[in-house]
């Protein structure tokens, strides 16, 4: 029974390590890579005057009446 809380924790350790680590590594090509190219081509062929207008034609904003 000598050292084995030393012996368990080296394992807890090197085991908490790699999980951290792959979850890390999911994160980042499961949902942060998707996200940045999903951006990146929304804002490819964004046009933020042609928006305005549309929303200006909608009413949405009080500061420039639609004509």
């Amino acid at each position: 029974m000598r050292r084995l809380l030393a012996r368990r924790m080296k394992f807890h350790l090197f085991g908490a390590f790699f999980v951290s680590v792959g979850c890390a590594a999911l994160y980042k090509f499961g949902i942060a890579e998707p996200r940045k190219r999903a951006y990146a081509e929304f804002y490819k062929n964004y046009d933020a005057m042609k928006d305005f207008e549309a929303m200006k034609a909608a009413g949405v904003f009080e500061c420039a009446p639609p004509k």
